[in-house]
């Protein structure tokens, strides 16, 4: 029973943190785990490794980088208000459905 765990962000989304060390930083989703439950966002929760020289053209060194962290720990922001916001579903006329902002009502992107 291997269920897939849907996000309630996509890559691409611009979201805040709202907890832990970097609360309150605002960057893009730069990839999306659903299976683990996480997301890297860009310029958050950013890590050092120590990477050795793997060959001619690839230097070794100290590399920073940004680390997963859960998605539950992220809140979407919308474009149109830039505030903060928890996705709703609507469906449009079509038979479409699409993530709308809950304060605005204006659909997102993606």
């Amino acid at each position: 029973m291997n269920k897939t765990k849907k996000l309630h962000v996509r890559t691409g989304d611009t979201v805040v943190v709202i907890s832990g060390v970097d609360a309150g930083k605002k960057g893009k989703v730069l990839r999306a785990e659903p299976k683990a439950g996480k997301v890297v966002v860009e310029g958050v929760a950013m890590v050092t490794k120590h990477q050795k020289a793997r060959g001619q053209g690839m230097p070794g060194g100290i590399i920073h980088k940004e680390a997963a962290i859960y998605a539950s720990k992220v809140m979407l922001v919308c474009s149109k208000c830039g505030k903060a916001t928890r996705n709703a579903h609507k469906v449009l006329e079509d038979g479409k459905k699409v993530r709308v902002c809950k304060k605005c009502g204006a659909a997102f992107e993606n």
